[in-house]
């Protein structure tokens, strides 16, 4: 039985990453490198991300700060 989709993406540093509040709309964007939050050893080039096939969550996910969300924006 498959488990897990584990998902590998080269963002060739066009990686396009939105912060958006309770209410929808968009506190931060920017486009450039992987930000530092994001699983894996990804060098700033790569999303890697291991999904459950039966949830859908993100197995390899850590939940950041709000404080490491906003840095990583600048």
């Amino acid at each position: 039985m498959i488990t897990t989709v584990k998902v590998c993406g080269k963002t060739s540093d066009l990686c396009h990453v939105c912060l958006v509040d309770e209410a929808g709309k968009v506190v931060s964007e920017r486009d450039g490198y992987v930000p530092d939050y994001f699983p894996g050893q990804h060098y700033g080039d790569y999303l890697i991300l291991d999904i459950d096939v039966e949830t859908g969550v993100i197995k390899n996910w850590k939940k950041p700060s709000q404080k490491k969300l906003l840095a990583d924006m600048a």
